[in-house]
């Protein structure tokens, strides 16, 4: 089913439009990009301060609550810019084990950054301890990080 709708979307007109006007493809990726920015620099902030480095001085709940719409917003035009992308390979991605792996971290990762992270942000940080949220910290790095690695890798092989 879901090589079927590969194929399908692989055979659509505008996909072909976009293949065959090279800047269009150039655009999605420079404004993937910007996302990609906005939504990592938001990652690592409140991961950095959940290892107890960077803006300590700032607790760790406002931390998370100012850095939550930059996550937001970077994930969606993350979403808004992936799709094209997706659209543009789809039998490329279809067939690559790169991409599903990356599509099951990204699950993950997802569930950790917007349900995991914002609890233990609302918790008392005393009662936090320093290990629970260094865990957590290096946690969300680690799954990014995985989710980051294998998306690059798809273009580069294959």
């Amino acid at each position: 089913m879901v090589l079927s709708l590969a194929r399908w979307i692989d055979g659509l007109e505008i996909v072909h439009t976009m293949r065959d006007i090279a800047i269009i493809g150039a655009m999605i990726n420079v404004m993937h990009l910007v996302a990609l920015s906005v939504f990592a620099g938001a990652v690592v902030i409140v991961a950095l301060r959940l290892m107890g480095t960077g803006l300590t001085r700032t607790p760790l709940v406002q931390v998370e609550r100012e850095a939550r719409p930059w996550l937001i917003y970077g994930f969606l035009g993350l979403v808004v810019t992936g799709i094209p992308q997706l659209m543009l390979q789809s039998l490329k991605e279809y067939y690559s084990e790169l991409f599903w792996m990356k599509m099951e971290v990204m699950v993950v990762a997802i569930i950790f950054t917007f349900v995991i992270v914002p609890k233990l942000a609302r918790a008392d940080e005393a009662r936090l301890g320093p290990i629970w949220g260094k865990l957590a910290g290096v946690a969300s790095l680690l799954l990014w990080g995985s989710v980051a690695v294998p998306a690059r890798l798809i273009g580069l092989v294959g």
